[in-house]
């Protein structure tokens, strides 16, 4: 290992690099608090920083599906003060290929976050709900955007009317204007351009709406481009994953076409649909004696929608009780269709505003985070040092089931 100091921070790397003060690792030992791992790779393929949970994070080549299981092979070699670091969470992995890498050493989460949600439809109004009724604690104000005037004066009048005796405590809801989109900490989309009616025959419902998505969030890209927003950028709209990376290549394309990585960073982008995902395989676990073991054992990975990958059990994993949980999980939504409403109140809650409040306050939640070069949904949590995505040791039944996922989101965007 390298180390070297840089202001008040220490460095440290498995290469060379030019232009800081380089110490012994004696003295690098007895530097507090955070230290920065510093490595280089394809920034088209990667994040630009992320919090270091396990050693063989130092050694990764490139960024893919392979982020989610753990390897031993390197810990050995890892100095164990820096294994002891890393077990506590002090060490922010950086990646110095982007051109401005270095303000990732600034990165400190708020304390209590602003935000702003654009689109009051059924979905955006039922996440309001969620985050004025949850949100006090955690959120200092929240901004409304819509084009419907009257829709917007509706949800003034009636959000900020609901309180109970003796707590007060509730975030202030206020409508914004164009000009004050990105000035918050967290930006919520939630316009949908066409959601199919009830009754309509669909087979994947997301896939209809990623078109027309596409088109109004590249232009909400390119404003927070222009307004060098620093937050994140929150995707509630299907399909969440596909969008994100929408999202990712808008703001990071010049008026001259060129992609220029002066836009967002890959983390700072973020899908909220895979909670629902999760809460119905929750759900439908409990009508089966052989799965009441997934709350407590399983896990959830991927898109909201057909490549969904249930798994019934991280320790003790069923392919078949996975692929049964994972079938009535991606049909849920049609179930609900077929009562003659539309589903939206549990994706609404449970991927948008629960998930959301997981993520300012720092705890594990599923949202859809930068994969090497694709946005898919799992387990992970915001630090203060970065996202930090949950390594477990994978059986190879379902390593493979999540390869196929990640190589299908890779082939559409």
């Amino acid at each position: 290992m390298f180390y070297y100091r840089y202001l008040d921070k220490l460095f440290f790397s498995t290469r060379t690099y030019d232009g800081f003060e380089e110490v012994q690792e004696e003295t690098a030992q007895k530097h507090e608090g955070k230290i920065y791992f510093l490595h280089s790779l394809n920034p088209e393929n990667s994040r630009k920083y992320f919090c270091v949970n396990h050693p063989s994070l130092l050694f990764v080549k490139e960024e893919n599906i392979d982020l989610l299981h753990i390897e031993e092979d390197h810990q050995a070699i890892v100095p164990q003060w820096i294994v002891d670091k890393i077990k506590i969470r002090k060490v922010m992995s950086i990646n110095t290929s982007y051109p401005n890498w270095k303000d990732a050493l600034d990165y400190s989460p708020p304390k209590k976050w602003r935000l702003n949600i654009v689109g009051l439809g059924d979905v955006g109004s039922t996440l309001l709900i969620g985050l004025r009724l949850l949100g006090g604690e955690n959120i200092s104000s929240i901004g409304i955007y819509d084009r419907t005037p009257n829709k917007l004066d509706r949800w003034k009048y009636e959000i900020n009317q609901v309180y109970c005796p003796g707590n007060y405590s509730f975030p202030e809801v206020d409508i914004i204007h164009e000009e004050q989109l990105f000035d918050c900490d967290m930006f919520i989309f939630c316009i949908a351009a066409r959601v199919p009616a009830v009754g309509e025959k669909v087979q994947d419902v997301r896939m209809i709406q990623f078109e027309e998505n596409s088109k109004i969030i590249s232009d909400f890209a390119q404003r927070a481009r222009t307004s060098n927003f620093k937050g994140v950028f929150a995707v509630v709209s299907d399909p969440v994953d596909l969008l994100c990376k929408v999202v990712l290549n808008a703001s990071n394309t010049n008026e001259n076409g060129d992609y220029d990585f002066k836009g967002l960073s890959p983390e700072q982008i973020r899908g909220y649909g895979l909670g629902v995902m999760h809460a119905r395989a929750v759900y439908y676990s409990k009508e089966n004696p052989k799965t009441l073991h997934y709350p407590k054992e399983g896990r959830a990975f991927g898109p909201h929608g057909a490549d969904l990958v249930i798994a019934d059990s991280i320790e003790d994993y069923n392919d078949s009780l996975s692929l049964y949980l994972t079938e009535k999980a991606k049909t849920a939504n049609i179930a609900v269709r077929d009562t003659g409403f539309k589903p939206y109140i549990a994706p609404a809650l449970s991927s948008g505003s629960l998930s959301i409040l997981e993520t300012i306050r720092g705890n594990w939640h599923y949202s859809a985070t930068y994969l090497g070069g694709v946005y898919m949904g799992a387990n992970n949590r915001m630090t203060e040092n970065g996202t930090e995505i949950e390594m477990l040791s994978l059986p190879s039944l379902l390593r493979d089931r999540l390869k196929t996922t990640y190589d299908k989101l890779r082939s559409i965007v």
